[in-house]
């Protein structure tokens, strides 16, 4: 068992190279005057900055909490053309998601992105049949120009080889297609990276507490460091809120009486442990319009999700036993008892998806961007889905470029103009990064574990290599955070100098796998805060 003993003895002073600290960047947001603040470090107010930034734009970004601290983090990991949409008929969608997926699990970030098989059991009695099953994953695929193979049909036999858990009484046929699979928390981290190395300043922690105003307009924002209690300000020339399901919130600070704009649906999901290795993730209906996940990842299993209306206070999300039920009992169709122990559960999360305002089943509410602007400018945009979190910022950039009066200026590059598949940090094939930090161990130490390679690789691409470094250069950085688990202590070191982890639960929930896995134990905990300087 890890022990404070075993926190390695390396000081709370960052390594050269390593980020400005937070003085110096509320010292540097509070006295130059910027093009755009982004007020929301979610993925779309990241992707908003990236974009920005990349055109030539002097941008800030803060969040009240860590960057993809709330739903960005909260998602179900998948990058998808989101097969159920082909029931509504939208066609053109499916195959623009299937565009950007594409995109970024090929060019912008394969270190990040890994390709998933899914298995669509159908059973006797179920909402679909085989033949519009099978008949719906071809064009499914088709829409994506075959570049995950075919979709097709697979017997129940060949399906339970590769999903030794599933349930196979009344199993009629089983449909196969390909998605993507991300880990949500390290894409948004790596966009942020993104951002700053093409000229954003950044600063999480940071707690808007009031608007700034000029003959009427918002000029920007008086904001608190949560972490030292400052107060400062930034001046922009633009203001763009993009703070998820806090958006009316904000909205309300420019404008008392502003109406609402959107409504949120709760999505629930659990983390286990796995009693067999999956091959593939499962895809069950549920009815008509609901499937349920149950998606190896991160070497546990993710099972969800559920889509009920949320009206309570966005920062209270929580799992309820009534989510938990719920999310058993729908994975019940299609996976055995013995996977669906409680006692396997070691994490629970829930996010809120924005929607557009307006009557009707959340479950059927189109997951679009919902943008308006108020009475003093600020213009405010939230929604979308993760797989199009490019395709987002660079709508949001096009809006802003066509704002009447031209707030931002003209002397900057049109979004349009930007090359369409920028990587982003890191960009590597993650089976070589693995090879080499492997094959690049130091001479007279021991090398490093299989496992860990792998972990490295696959979160931080080519950035591993400076992950390994430290741990060459100190043993005590080499050793694991906690033994059933790959992580090791050079990356909370590299959390707090290059990844702006400030709490432990920055580090152990979003920077590495530590949390979900049910291994955030008191003592892992204490040593991440020592090392933090908490």
């Amino acid at each position: 068992m890890t022990t404070l003993q075993s926190v390695p003895a390396l000081g709370t002073h960052p390594a050269s190279g390593s980020l400005p600290s937070r003085a110096e960047t509320r010292d540097r947001l509070s006295k130059a005057t910027y093009d755009l603040l982004v007020i929301g470090g979610g993925i779309l107010g990241i992707s908003t900055a990236w974009h920005a930034a990349q055109s030539g734009l002097r941008v800030a970004l803060v969040d009240a909490g860590d960057f993809a601290g709330a739903t960005s983090s909260a998602s179900s990991k998948l990058l998808h053309g989101g097969l159920r949409y082909l029931q509504t008929g939208a066609v053109k969608l499916v195959a623009e998601n299937h565009f950007e997926r594409r995109a970024v699990s090929r060019q912008v970030a394969p270190h990040l992105a890994n390709p998933l098989t899914f298995y669509l059991p159908v059973y006797k009695g179920g909402p679909h049949g085989a033949a519009k099953l099978g008949a719906g994953v071809f064009a499914y695929s088709a829409l994506s120009a075959f570049g995950d193979g075919v979709g097709h049909l697979l017997s129940p036999a060949k399906a339970a080889q590769d999903v030794p858990e599933l349930r196979t009484d009344n199993l009629k046929a089983v449909a196969v297609y390909g998605d993507d699979q991300m880990n949500d928390a390290r894409m948004a981290l790596m966009t942020v990276r993104a951002a700053v190395e093409a000229g954003a300043t950044v600063l999480n922690h940071a707690e808007v507490t009031g608007l700034r105003f000029t003959r009427g307009r918002v000029t920007g924002a008086e904001l608190k460091d949560r972490t030292s209690g400052d107060e400062f300000g930034v001046t922009a020339r633009l203001v763009l809120n993009a703070t998820g399901p806090w958006v009316d919130h904000l909205r309300r600070m420019e404008d008392p009486n502003a109406a609402p704009s959107i409504r949120l649906s709760k999505g629930a999901h659990l983390v286990l442990k796995r009693t067999s290795p999956w091959k593939a993730a499962l895809a069950t209906p549920i009815d008509k319009y609901r499937i349920t996940f149950a998606l190896p990842w991160e070497d546990m299993l993710l099972l969800g999700t559920t889509d009920e209306e949320y009206e309570g206070d966005p920062g209270q999300v929580e799992v309820t036993e009534k989510d938990t039920a719920q999310i058993l009992d729908e994975a019940a169709f299609s996976i055995r008892d013995q996977q669906l122990s409680r006692d396997l559960i070691t994490y629970s999360f829930a996010g809120l998806r924005v929607l557009p305002g307006g009557p009707g089943d959340t479950s059927k509410a189109k997951r679009e961007t919902v943008v308006t602007e108020g009475r003093g400018g600020m213009l405010s945009v939230a929604g979308g889905k993760w797989t199009t979190f490019r395709h987002i910022g660079r709508t949001v950039m096009k809006k802003l470029e066509q704002l009447p009066g031209h707030p931002l200026g003209e002397d900057y590059e049109s979004v349009s103009t930007l090359p369409k598949r920028l990587p982003l940090p890191g960009i590597a094939n993650p089976n070589a990064v693995a090879h080499r930090l492997l094959v690049d161990g130091p001479a007279p130490g021991p090398r490093m574990a299989a496992d860990t390679a792998k972990h490295l690789a696959t979160h931080y691409g080519s950035l591993s290599f400076d992950i390994a470094r430290m741990a060459n250069e100190n043993p005590d950085l080499a050793r694991r955070i906690h033994p059933d688990a790959p992580e090791i202590w050079a990356q909370v070191a590299y959390a707090r100098d290059h990844e702006w982890a400030e709490t432990a639960d920055d580090v152990l929930r979003r920077r590495t796998t530590l949390t979900i896995r049910g291994l955030a134990t008191d003592e892992v905990r204490a040593g991440v805060e020592k090392m933090l300087g908490k």
